[in-house]
Protein backbone atom coordinates (compact mmCIF):
# COMPACT_ATOMS: atom_id res chain seq x y z
CA UNK A 1 0.00 0.00 0.00
CA UNK A 2 2.87 2.35 0.80
CA UNK A 3 4.44 1.68 -2.62
CA UNK A 4 1.11 2.33 -4.39
CA UNK A 5 0.68 5.54 -2.42
CA UNK A 6 4.16 6.79 -3.35
CA UNK A 7 3.56 5.95 -7.02
CA UNK A 8 0.20 7.71 -6.96
CA UNK A 9 1.77 10.87 -5.53
CA UNK A 10 4.45 10.73 -8.21
CA UNK A 11 1.92 10.37 -11.07
CA UNK A 12 -0.72 12.80 -9.84
CA UNK A 13 1.56 15.31 -8.24
CA UNK A 14 5.18 15.41 -9.33
CA UNK A 15 4.78 14.20 -12.99
CA UNK A 16 1.14 15.25 -13.54
CA UNK A 17 1.95 17.96 -16.07
CA UNK A 18 4.13 15.65 -18.17
CA UNK A 19 1.51 12.88 -18.26
CA UNK A 20 -1.25 15.36 -19.12
CA UNK A 21 0.82 16.75 -21.97
CA UNK A 22 1.56 13.28 -23.35
CA UNK A 23 -2.12 12.32 -23.14
CA UNK A 24 -3.15 15.51 -24.98
CA UNK A 25 -0.61 14.86 -27.71
CA UNK A 26 -1.93 11.32 -28.11
CA UNK A 27 -5.43 12.68 -28.66
CA UNK A 28 -4.41 15.46 -31.05
CA UNK A 29 -3.97 15.03 -34.79
CA UNK A 30 -3.26 17.55 -37.56
CA UNK A 31 -5.74 18.01 -40.40
CA UNK A 32 -5.65 20.06 -43.59
CA UNK A 33 -7.70 23.26 -43.67
CA UNK A 34 -9.15 23.87 -47.16
CA UNK A 35 -7.91 26.89 -49.06
CA UNK A 36 -9.46 28.98 -51.81
CA UNK A 37 -8.68 27.66 -55.27
CA UNK A 38 -7.65 30.31 -57.79
CA UNK A 39 -10.06 31.48 -60.47
CA UNK A 40 -9.76 30.80 -64.20
CA UNK A 41 -10.57 34.05 -65.99
CA UNK A 42 -10.59 35.36 -69.54
CA UNK A 43 -8.65 38.24 -71.05
CA UNK A 44 -11.37 40.70 -70.10
CA UNK A 45 -11.61 39.42 -66.54
CA UNK A 46 -14.70 37.27 -67.11
CA UNK A 47 -14.75 34.22 -64.84
CA UNK A 48 -14.80 30.74 -66.36
CA UNK A 49 -14.20 28.90 -63.06
CA UNK A 50 -14.31 30.10 -59.46
CA UNK A 51 -14.74 28.83 -55.90
CA UNK A 52 -17.53 29.85 -53.55
CA UNK A 53 -17.57 29.45 -49.79
CA UNK A 54 -19.87 26.71 -48.52
CA UNK A 55 -20.41 24.77 -45.30
CA UNK A 56 -20.08 21.11 -44.42
CA UNK A 57 -22.84 20.48 -41.88
CA UNK A 58 -22.14 17.76 -39.30
CA UNK A 59 -23.54 16.42 -36.05
CA UNK A 60 -21.84 15.31 -32.83
CA UNK A 61 -24.26 12.59 -31.60
CA UNK A 62 -22.93 12.79 -28.03
CA UNK A 63 -23.83 16.48 -27.80
CA UNK A 64 -27.43 16.17 -29.04
CA UNK A 65 -29.92 16.40 -26.18
CA UNK A 66 -32.36 13.49 -25.95
CA UNK A 67 -35.37 15.81 -25.89
CA UNK A 68 -34.15 17.53 -29.10
CA UNK A 69 -33.41 14.47 -31.23
CA UNK A 70 -36.73 14.52 -33.09
CA UNK A 71 -36.46 18.26 -33.61
CA UNK A 72 -32.92 17.89 -35.02
CA UNK A 73 -34.10 15.20 -37.44
CA UNK A 74 -37.04 17.34 -38.63
CA UNK A 75 -35.07 20.55 -39.05
CA UNK A 76 -32.08 18.99 -40.83
CA UNK A 77 -34.17 16.86 -43.19
CA UNK A 78 -36.49 19.73 -44.14
CA UNK A 79 -33.94 22.52 -44.44
CA UNK A 80 -31.27 20.42 -46.18
CA UNK A 81 -33.68 18.37 -48.32
CA UNK A 82 -32.65 15.03 -46.84
CA UNK A 83 -34.48 11.84 -45.99
CA UNK A 84 -35.41 11.78 -42.24
CA UNK A 85 -34.22 8.19 -41.85
CA UNK A 86 -30.78 9.11 -43.24
CA UNK A 87 -30.48 11.99 -40.77
CA UNK A 88 -31.60 9.83 -37.85
CA UNK A 89 -28.96 7.23 -38.67
CA UNK A 90 -26.35 9.98 -38.35
CA UNK A 91 -27.47 11.29 -34.97
CA UNK A 92 -27.93 7.75 -33.59
CA UNK A 93 -24.42 6.68 -34.61
CA UNK A 94 -22.69 5.02 -31.67
CA UNK A 95 -19.07 5.63 -30.75
CA UNK A 96 -18.94 8.64 -33.08
CA UNK A 97 -18.40 12.32 -32.41
CA UNK A 98 -18.45 13.49 -36.03
CA UNK A 99 -21.01 12.60 -38.70
CA UNK A 100 -21.25 14.61 -41.94
CA UNK A 101 -24.88 15.37 -42.75
CA UNK A 102 -24.47 17.40 -45.95
CA UNK A 103 -21.72 19.12 -47.91
CA UNK A 104 -21.84 22.26 -50.07
CA UNK A 105 -24.48 24.03 -48.01
CA UNK A 106 -24.62 27.75 -48.84
CA UNK A 107 -23.68 30.09 -45.96
CA UNK A 108 -27.15 31.69 -45.93
CA UNK A 109 -28.77 28.29 -45.46
CA UNK A 110 -26.40 27.39 -42.65
CA UNK A 111 -26.97 30.73 -40.93
CA UNK A 112 -30.73 30.10 -40.67
CA UNK A 113 -30.06 26.60 -39.35
CA UNK A 114 -27.49 27.84 -36.83
CA UNK A 115 -29.94 30.41 -35.47
CA UNK A 116 -32.09 27.51 -34.16
CA UNK A 117 -29.42 26.80 -31.52
CA UNK A 118 -29.56 23.00 -31.90
CA UNK A 119 -27.00 21.32 -29.63
CA UNK A 120 -24.56 19.01 -31.41
CA UNK A 121 -25.09 20.52 -34.86
CA UNK A 122 -22.12 22.35 -36.37
CA UNK A 123 -20.52 23.35 -39.68
CA UNK A 124 -17.05 23.72 -41.18
CA UNK A 125 -15.96 26.16 -43.86
CA UNK A 126 -15.26 24.58 -47.25
CA UNK A 127 -15.20 25.65 -50.90
CA UNK A 128 -17.16 24.49 -53.94
CA UNK A 129 -15.99 24.88 -57.54
CA UNK A 130 -18.54 26.50 -59.86
CA UNK A 131 -18.53 27.32 -63.57
CA UNK A 132 -20.69 30.38 -64.36
CA UNK A 133 -20.89 29.75 -68.12
CA UNK A 134 -21.55 26.01 -67.85
CA UNK A 135 -20.68 24.71 -71.35
CA UNK A 136 -19.06 27.87 -72.78
CA UNK A 137 -15.52 26.50 -72.54
CA UNK A 138 -16.07 23.30 -70.60
CA UNK A 139 -13.89 21.06 -72.79
CA UNK A 140 -10.98 23.46 -72.34
CA UNK A 141 -11.44 24.51 -68.70
CA UNK A 142 -12.21 21.02 -67.35
CA UNK A 143 -13.36 20.32 -63.80
CA UNK A 144 -12.30 19.31 -60.29
CA UNK A 145 -13.13 16.28 -58.17
CA UNK A 146 -14.93 16.20 -54.83
CA UNK A 147 -11.62 16.78 -53.06
CA UNK A 148 -10.99 19.95 -55.08
CA UNK A 149 -8.14 18.55 -57.17
CA UNK A 150 -8.16 19.28 -60.91
CA UNK A 151 -9.15 16.21 -62.92
CA UNK A 152 -9.43 17.36 -66.54
CA UNK A 153 -8.64 20.30 -68.79
CA UNK A 154 -6.87 23.39 -67.50
CA UNK A 155 -8.07 22.54 -64.00
CA UNK A 156 -5.71 19.55 -64.17
CA UNK A 157 -2.88 21.12 -66.18
CA UNK A 158 -2.71 24.20 -63.94
CA UNK A 159 -3.58 22.41 -60.69
CA UNK A 160 -0.28 23.29 -59.01
CA UNK A 161 -0.91 27.00 -59.62
CA UNK A 162 -4.64 27.03 -58.86
CA UNK A 163 -4.67 24.79 -55.79
CA UNK A 164 -2.73 26.93 -53.31
CA UNK A 165 -1.49 25.51 -50.01
CA UNK A 166 -3.91 24.12 -47.39
CA UNK A 167 -3.63 25.23 -43.80
CA UNK A 168 -3.19 22.98 -40.75
CA UNK A 169 -5.54 22.51 -37.80
CA UNK A 170 -5.17 20.30 -34.73
CA UNK A 171 -8.22 18.37 -33.57
CA UNK A 172 -8.80 15.82 -30.81
CA UNK A 173 -9.53 12.21 -31.70
CA UNK A 174 -11.99 10.18 -29.67
CA UNK A 175 -11.34 6.67 -28.38
CA UNK A 176 -13.06 5.22 -31.47
CA UNK A 177 -10.80 7.20 -33.81
CA UNK A 178 -13.41 9.80 -34.78
CA UNK A 179 -12.48 13.45 -34.81
CA UNK A 180 -13.94 16.02 -32.41
CA UNK A 181 -13.94 19.19 -34.53
CA UNK A 182 -14.78 21.56 -31.65
CA UNK A 183 -11.32 20.96 -30.17
CA UNK A 184 -7.89 22.08 -31.37
CA UNK A 185 -6.76 25.21 -33.12
CA UNK A 186 -5.34 26.64 -36.30
CA UNK A 187 -1.59 26.10 -36.50
CA UNK A 188 -0.99 27.21 -40.11
CA UNK A 189 -3.07 29.58 -42.19
CA UNK A 190 -4.05 28.36 -45.68
CA UNK A 191 -2.47 30.06 -48.71
CA UNK A 192 -4.94 30.86 -51.50
CA UNK A 193 -4.22 29.61 -55.02
CA UNK A 194 -3.28 31.95 -57.84
CA UNK A 195 -5.71 32.99 -60.56
CA UNK A 196 -5.01 31.83 -64.11
CA UNK A 197 -5.73 34.40 -66.81
CA UNK A 198 -6.40 33.11 -70.32
CA UNK A 199 -6.32 34.82 -73.71
CA UNK A 200 -9.96 33.77 -74.26
CA UNK A 201 -12.54 36.44 -75.01
CA UNK A 202 -15.83 35.57 -73.30
CA UNK A 203 -18.08 37.01 -76.00
CA UNK A 204 -16.25 35.41 -78.95
CA UNK A 205 -16.06 32.12 -77.05
CA UNK A 206 -19.82 32.19 -76.49
CA UNK A 207 -20.51 32.97 -80.15
CA UNK A 208 -18.17 30.22 -81.37
CA UNK A 209 -19.89 27.66 -79.15
CA UNK A 210 -23.36 28.81 -80.19
CA UNK A 211 -22.66 28.91 -83.95
CA UNK A 212 -20.93 25.53 -83.90
CA UNK A 213 -23.62 23.72 -81.90
CA UNK A 214 -26.39 25.07 -84.13
CA UNK A 215 -24.62 23.95 -87.34
CA UNK A 216 -23.76 20.50 -85.98
CA UNK A 217 -27.37 19.95 -84.95
CA UNK A 218 -28.69 21.33 -88.26
CA UNK A 219 -26.51 19.02 -90.36
CA UNK A 220 -26.89 16.03 -88.02
CA UNK A 221 -23.10 15.91 -87.82
CA UNK A 222 -20.95 13.90 -85.44
CA UNK A 223 -19.41 17.01 -83.90
CA UNK A 224 -17.00 19.82 -84.62
CA UNK A 225 -14.71 22.54 -83.33
CA UNK A 226 -14.00 26.23 -83.80
CA UNK A 227 -10.72 28.04 -83.16
CA UNK A 228 -10.39 31.82 -83.21
CA UNK A 229 -6.90 33.27 -82.79
CA UNK A 230 -4.87 36.35 -83.50
CA UNK A 231 -2.07 36.33 -86.10
CA UNK A 232 0.39 36.33 -83.21
CA UNK A 233 -0.98 33.03 -81.86
CA UNK A 234 -3.21 34.11 -78.96
CA UNK A 235 -6.34 31.95 -78.95
CA UNK A 236 -9.46 34.00 -78.24
CA UNK A 237 -11.96 31.14 -78.62
CA UNK A 238 -11.75 27.36 -78.51
CA UNK A 239 -15.15 25.71 -78.88
CA UNK A 240 -16.02 22.05 -79.20
CA UNK A 241 -19.26 20.14 -79.69
CA UNK A 242 -20.74 18.00 -78.24
CA UNK A 243 -19.89 19.45 -74.85
CA UNK A 244 -21.06 19.15 -71.25
CA UNK A 245 -21.66 21.08 -68.03
CA UNK A 246 -18.77 20.84 -65.54
CA UNK A 247 -21.32 21.47 -62.77
CA UNK A 248 -22.94 18.12 -63.63
CA UNK A 249 -20.21 15.67 -64.59
CA UNK A 250 -22.33 12.59 -63.89
CA UNK A 251 -24.69 13.61 -66.69
CA UNK A 252 -21.96 13.44 -69.36
CA UNK A 253 -20.12 10.67 -71.19
CA UNK A 254 -16.28 10.59 -71.33
CA UNK A 255 -16.26 11.29 -75.09
CA UNK A 256 -18.31 14.46 -74.53
CA UNK A 257 -15.60 15.77 -72.20
CA UNK A 258 -12.78 15.49 -74.75
CA UNK A 259 -11.46 18.77 -76.12
CA UNK A 260 -11.87 17.91 -79.80
CA UNK A 261 -9.98 21.03 -80.90
CA UNK A 262 -6.75 19.25 -79.90
CA UNK A 263 -7.72 15.60 -79.34
CA UNK A 264 -9.49 15.06 -82.68
CA UNK A 265 -7.19 14.74 -85.68
CA UNK A 266 -8.48 14.89 -89.25
CA UNK A 267 -7.17 15.00 -92.79
CA UNK A 268 -7.09 18.71 -93.68
CA UNK A 269 -8.03 18.30 -97.33
CA UNK A 270 -7.84 21.41 -99.47
CA UNK A 271 -6.98 23.73 -96.59
CA UNK A 272 -3.54 22.10 -96.80
CA UNK A 273 -2.99 23.30 -100.40
CA UNK A 274 -1.80 26.63 -99.07
CA UNK A 275 1.37 24.96 -97.73
CA UNK A 276 2.13 23.31 -101.08
CA UNK A 277 1.69 26.62 -102.90
CA UNK A 278 3.62 28.69 -100.34
CA UNK A 279 6.51 26.21 -100.28
CA UNK A 280 6.83 26.18 -104.07
CA UNK A 281 6.82 30.00 -104.23
CA UNK A 282 9.33 30.29 -101.37
CA UNK A 283 11.70 27.95 -103.22
CA UNK A 284 11.44 30.11 -106.37
CA UNK A 285 9.91 27.27 -108.39
CA UNK A 286 6.72 29.13 -109.28
CA UNK A 287 5.09 32.51 -108.87
CA UNK A 288 1.39 33.40 -108.52
CA UNK A 289 0.94 33.68 -112.29
CA UNK A 290 2.83 30.55 -113.31
CA UNK A 291 0.49 28.69 -115.68
CA UNK A 292 -0.24 24.95 -115.44
CA UNK A 293 -2.17 22.73 -117.84
CA UNK A 294 -4.85 21.20 -115.63
CA UNK A 295 -7.12 18.37 -116.85
CA UNK A 296 -9.93 17.16 -114.60
CA UNK A 297 -8.02 13.95 -113.79
CA UNK A 298 -4.46 12.71 -113.64
CA UNK A 299 -2.90 9.24 -113.36
CA UNK A 300 -0.14 8.54 -110.87
CA UNK A 301 0.98 4.92 -110.50
CA UNK A 302 -2.15 2.82 -109.90
CA UNK A 303 -4.43 5.70 -108.90
CA UNK A 304 -6.45 8.26 -110.81
CA UNK A 305 -6.83 11.62 -109.06
CA UNK A 306 -9.69 13.93 -110.01
CA UNK A 307 -10.97 17.39 -109.26
CA UNK A 308 -14.24 17.70 -107.36
CA UNK A 309 -16.14 18.48 -110.58
CA UNK A 310 -15.55 17.42 -114.17
CA UNK A 311 -14.17 20.12 -116.47
CA UNK A 312 -12.32 20.53 -119.73
CA UNK A 313 -8.57 20.88 -119.62
CA UNK A 314 -7.78 24.36 -118.29
CA UNK A 315 -4.77 26.64 -118.30
CA UNK A 316 -4.77 27.78 -114.69
CA UNK A 317 -2.33 30.06 -112.91
CA UNK A 318 -1.17 29.11 -109.42
CA UNK A 319 -3.70 31.72 -108.24
CA UNK A 320 -6.40 29.83 -110.13
CA UNK A 321 -5.36 26.43 -108.81
CA UNK A 322 -5.83 27.63 -105.23
CA UNK A 323 -8.94 29.74 -105.93
CA UNK A 324 -10.67 26.85 -107.71
CA UNK A 325 -9.21 24.26 -105.33
CA UNK A 326 -7.89 22.00 -108.06
CA UNK A 327 -6.50 18.71 -106.77
CA UNK A 328 -4.91 17.96 -110.13
CA UNK A 329 -3.20 21.35 -110.33
CA UNK A 330 -1.96 21.10 -106.73
CA UNK A 331 -0.45 17.68 -107.44
CA UNK A 332 1.59 19.25 -110.23
CA UNK A 333 2.77 22.02 -107.89
CA UNK A 334 3.63 19.44 -105.24
CA UNK A 335 5.71 17.47 -107.72
CA UNK A 336 7.63 20.64 -108.58
CA UNK A 337 8.39 21.04 -104.85
CA UNK A 338 9.22 17.38 -104.23
CA UNK A 339 8.64 15.13 -101.23
CA UNK A 340 11.57 16.24 -99.07
CA UNK A 341 10.87 19.96 -99.38
CA UNK A 342 7.11 19.52 -98.96
CA UNK A 343 7.77 17.55 -95.77
CA UNK A 344 10.10 20.31 -94.57
CA UNK A 345 7.47 23.03 -95.03
CA UNK A 346 4.74 20.94 -93.42
CA UNK A 347 6.97 20.67 -90.36
CA UNK A 348 7.81 24.38 -90.35
CA UNK A 349 4.12 25.23 -90.40
CA UNK A 350 3.63 23.07 -87.29
CA UNK A 351 2.45 19.68 -88.54
CA UNK A 352 3.48 16.44 -86.88
CA UNK A 353 4.39 17.96 -83.50
CA UNK A 354 2.55 19.25 -80.41
CA UNK A 355 1.04 22.72 -80.57
CA UNK A 356 2.80 23.83 -77.36
CA UNK A 357 -0.50 24.32 -75.50
CA UNK A 358 0.17 21.25 -73.29
CA UNK A 359 -3.51 20.38 -73.11
CA UNK A 360 -4.58 16.88 -72.00
CA UNK A 361 -5.02 14.25 -74.70
CA UNK A 362 -3.58 16.35 -77.51
CA UNK A 363 -3.24 14.47 -80.78
CA UNK A 364 -0.31 15.85 -82.76
CA UNK A 365 -1.59 14.26 -85.95
CA UNK A 366 0.31 12.14 -88.45
CA UNK A 367 3.19 13.21 -90.66
CA UNK A 368 5.45 10.37 -91.76
CA UNK A 369 9.00 10.70 -93.05
CA UNK A 370 9.31 10.99 -96.87
CA UNK A 371 11.44 7.82 -96.88
CA UNK A 372 8.26 5.96 -95.93
CA UNK A 373 6.04 7.57 -98.57
CA UNK A 374 4.63 5.29 -101.25
CA UNK A 375 4.47 6.33 -104.90
CA UNK A 376 1.10 8.03 -104.51
CA UNK A 377 1.82 9.69 -101.18
CA UNK A 378 3.32 12.88 -102.60
CA UNK A 379 0.22 13.58 -104.74
CA UNK A 380 -2.24 12.92 -101.90
CA UNK A 381 -0.32 14.91 -99.29
CA UNK A 382 -0.01 17.81 -101.74
CA UNK A 383 -3.77 18.32 -101.60
CA UNK A 384 -4.26 17.36 -97.95
CA UNK A 385 -4.88 13.63 -97.65
CA UNK A 386 -2.60 11.00 -96.15
CA UNK A 387 -1.69 13.32 -93.27
CA UNK A 388 -3.70 14.44 -90.25
CA UNK A 389 -3.75 17.51 -88.01
CA UNK A 390 -5.78 18.97 -85.19
CA UNK A 391 -7.79 22.19 -85.49
CA UNK A 392 -5.25 24.35 -83.64
CA UNK A 393 -2.43 23.21 -85.93
CA UNK A 394 -4.45 24.10 -89.04
CA UNK A 395 -5.49 27.48 -87.65
CA UNK A 396 -1.83 28.19 -86.90
CA UNK A 397 -0.92 27.71 -90.59
CA UNK A 398 -3.24 30.54 -91.61
CA UNK A 399 -2.13 32.67 -88.66
CA UNK A 400 1.40 32.33 -90.05
CA UNK A 401 0.31 33.62 -93.48
CA UNK A 402 -1.67 36.44 -91.84
CA UNK A 403 1.39 37.31 -89.73
CA UNK A 404 3.61 37.95 -92.73
CA UNK A 405 5.17 34.48 -92.80
CA UNK A 406 6.24 34.35 -89.13
CA UNK A 407 4.82 31.46 -87.11
CA UNK A 408 4.18 32.13 -83.44
CA UNK A 409 3.48 29.07 -81.30
CA UNK A 410 -0.20 29.11 -80.27
CA UNK A 411 -0.90 30.15 -76.69
CA UNK A 412 -3.92 30.27 -74.43
CA UNK A 413 -2.27 31.38 -71.17
CA UNK A 414 -1.80 35.11 -70.61
CA UNK A 415 -0.33 34.68 -67.13
CA UNK A 416 -1.07 34.15 -63.45
CA UNK A 417 -2.35 36.61 -60.84
CA UNK A 418 -1.17 36.41 -57.23
CA UNK A 419 -2.74 37.66 -54.00
CA UNK A 420 -1.33 41.14 -54.68
CA UNK A 421 -3.37 41.34 -57.89
CA UNK A 422 -0.27 41.62 -60.07
CA UNK A 423 -0.12 39.71 -63.36
CA UNK A 424 2.92 37.52 -63.95
CA UNK A 425 2.99 37.10 -67.75
CA UNK A 426 3.44 33.67 -69.29
CA UNK A 427 6.66 32.91 -71.14
CA UNK A 428 6.89 34.39 -74.61
CA UNK A 429 5.91 31.81 -77.26
CA UNK A 430 8.45 30.56 -79.79
CA UNK A 431 8.62 32.46 -83.08
CA UNK A 432 10.04 31.28 -86.41
CA UNK A 433 10.00 32.72 -89.90
CA UNK A 434 8.55 30.07 -92.17
CA UNK A 435 8.25 31.93 -95.48
CA UNK A 436 9.17 35.42 -96.60
CA UNK A 437 6.80 38.35 -96.31
CA UNK A 438 6.53 38.40 -100.12
CA UNK A 439 5.45 34.75 -100.22
CA UNK A 440 2.96 35.38 -97.40
CA UNK A 441 1.49 38.37 -99.26
CA UNK A 442 1.17 36.41 -102.51
CA UNK A 443 -0.49 33.54 -100.64
CA UNK A 444 -2.87 35.95 -98.92
CA UNK A 445 -4.02 37.30 -102.30
CA UNK A 446 -4.63 33.75 -103.55
CA UNK A 447 -6.72 33.01 -100.48
CA UNK A 448 -8.71 36.17 -100.98
CA UNK A 449 -9.58 34.98 -104.48
CA UNK A 450 -11.09 31.83 -102.90
CA UNK A 451 -13.95 33.95 -101.51
CA UNK A 452 -14.33 35.86 -104.79
CA UNK A 453 -16.81 35.34 -107.61
CA UNK A 454 -14.85 32.47 -109.20
CA UNK A 455 -13.66 30.93 -105.94
CA UNK A 456 -15.01 27.96 -103.99
CA UNK A 457 -16.17 29.75 -100.83
CA UNK A 458 -18.75 32.48 -101.47
CA UNK A 459 -20.48 31.52 -98.17
CA UNK A 460 -17.46 32.84 -96.27
CA UNK A 461 -17.98 36.43 -97.37
CA UNK A 462 -18.66 39.12 -94.76
CA UNK A 463 -20.24 42.38 -95.96
CA UNK A 464 -17.84 45.31 -95.65
CA UNK A 465 -14.74 43.20 -95.03
CA UNK A 466 -12.18 41.57 -97.29
CA UNK A 467 -11.90 37.87 -96.41
CA UNK A 468 -9.15 35.37 -97.24
CA UNK A 469 -9.45 31.67 -96.59
CA UNK A 470 -9.78 28.14 -97.91
CA UNK A 471 -12.38 25.41 -97.96
CA UNK A 472 -11.54 21.83 -97.06
CA UNK A 473 -13.52 18.68 -97.82
CA UNK A 474 -11.68 15.50 -96.90
CA UNK A 475 -12.72 11.88 -96.75
CA UNK A 476 -12.59 10.30 -93.30
CA UNK A 477 -10.71 7.07 -92.77
CA UNK A 478 -13.05 4.24 -91.76
CA UNK A 479 -11.34 1.92 -89.24
CA UNK A 480 -13.97 -0.76 -89.86
CA UNK A 481 -13.15 -1.10 -93.56
CA UNK A 482 -9.49 -0.06 -93.39
CA UNK A 483 -10.02 2.57 -96.09
CA UNK A 484 -12.16 5.60 -96.92
CA UNK A 485 -15.27 3.64 -97.90
CA UNK A 486 -18.32 4.79 -95.88
CA UNK A 487 -16.06 6.88 -93.67
CA UNK A 488 -17.92 10.13 -94.29
CA UNK A 489 -16.32 13.54 -94.66
CA UNK A 490 -14.68 16.30 -92.67
CA UNK A 491 -15.77 19.75 -93.81
CA UNK A 492 -13.66 22.73 -92.84
CA UNK A 493 -13.00 26.35 -93.58
CA UNK A 494 -10.16 28.46 -92.24
CA UNK A 495 -9.44 32.06 -93.02
CA UNK A 496 -8.66 35.54 -91.77
CA UNK A 497 -10.05 39.06 -91.96
CA UNK A 498 -9.67 41.81 -92.90
CA UNK A 499 -7.56 40.25 -95.64
CA UNK A 500 -5.62 43.48 -96.21
CA UNK A 501 -4.77 43.90 -92.51
CA UNK A 502 -5.52 40.62 -90.67
CA UNK A 503 -6.83 40.85 -87.11
CA UNK A 504 -8.37 37.42 -86.53
CA UNK A 505 -8.17 33.87 -87.85
CA UNK A 506 -11.13 31.50 -87.53
CA UNK A 507 -11.01 27.76 -88.17
CA UNK A 508 -14.32 25.86 -88.37
CA UNK A 509 -14.46 22.06 -88.58
CA UNK A 510 -17.62 19.96 -88.92
CA UNK A 511 -17.15 16.22 -88.58
CA UNK A 512 -19.21 13.87 -90.74
CA UNK A 513 -22.24 15.99 -91.66
CA UNK A 514 -25.05 13.90 -93.11
CA UNK A 515 -25.84 15.84 -96.30
CA UNK A 516 -24.05 19.16 -96.96
CA UNK A 517 -20.51 17.92 -96.46
CA UNK A 518 -18.59 20.37 -98.67
CA UNK A 519 -16.52 22.97 -96.82
CA UNK A 520 -18.39 25.88 -98.41
CA UNK A 521 -21.77 24.51 -97.31
CA UNK A 522 -21.01 22.98 -93.91
CA UNK A 523 -18.11 24.97 -92.44
CA UNK A 524 -17.94 28.34 -94.22
CA UNK A 525 -21.24 29.57 -92.68
CA UNK A 526 -19.84 28.90 -89.19
CA UNK A 527 -16.69 30.82 -90.11
CA UNK A 528 -18.72 33.76 -91.41
CA UNK A 529 -21.00 33.80 -88.37
CA UNK A 530 -18.15 33.74 -85.85
CA UNK A 531 -15.83 36.05 -87.78
CA UNK A 532 -18.46 38.73 -88.41
CA UNK A 533 -19.39 38.71 -84.71
CA UNK A 534 -15.74 38.83 -83.63
CA UNK A 535 -14.87 41.74 -85.94
CA UNK A 536 -17.73 43.76 -84.50
CA UNK A 537 -16.89 42.73 -80.94
CA UNK A 538 -13.27 43.79 -81.46
CA UNK A 539 -14.45 46.99 -83.18
CA UNK A 540 -12.36 46.28 -86.27
CA UNK A 541 -13.17 48.89 -88.95
CA UNK A 542 -14.41 47.65 -92.35
CA UNK A 543 -11.95 47.30 -95.20
CA UNK A 544 -11.24 50.56 -96.96
CA UNK A 545 -10.65 49.01 -100.37
CA UNK A 546 -11.83 46.16 -102.55
CA UNK A 547 -10.01 42.92 -103.27
CA UNK A 548 -7.16 43.18 -105.81
CA UNK A 549 -7.54 41.71 -109.28
CA UNK A 550 -5.95 38.27 -109.41
CA UNK A 551 -5.42 36.45 -112.70
CA UNK A 552 -6.79 32.89 -112.46
CA UNK A 553 -6.62 31.79 -116.11
CA UNK A 554 -3.92 32.17 -118.75
CA UNK A 555 -6.22 34.06 -121.13
CA UNK A 556 -7.20 36.71 -118.59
Amino acid sequence: MALFAVRLVQIQGIDAANYASEAAEARLTTLDVPTVRGDIVGANGHTFATSIEVRTVFVDPAEIHDDQRDEVVDELSQRLDLEPDDVRSKIDAEQSRYEVVKRNVLPAGWKKLDELGLHGVGAQVDYKRVYPDETAAADLVGFTGDDGDGLEGLEAVMDGTLAGEPGKRQVEMGASGTRIPMAGGLVKKPTPGQDVRLTLDQDIQWKAQQALSEQVEKLDAEGGSVIAMRPTGEIVAMADYPSYSPDDIDDSAPEERLNGAVTESFEPGSTNKVITAAGAMEEGLVDPETVFTVPDSIQRYDRTFTDSEKHETQRLTLNGIIAQSSNVGTIQVGEELGADRLYEYLGKFGFGKPTGLDLPGENAGMLTDPDDWSGTRLPTISFGQGISVNAVQMASVYATIANGGVRTEPTILEGTVGADGELTPAEDPKRERVVSEETADNTRRMLEAVTGEEGTAPNANIPGYRVAGKTGTAERFNPETGNYEDGGYTASFVGFAPADDPELIVQAVVNDPEDDYYGNDAAAPVFSDVMSFALKSEQVPPSGSGAPDVRLFEEE
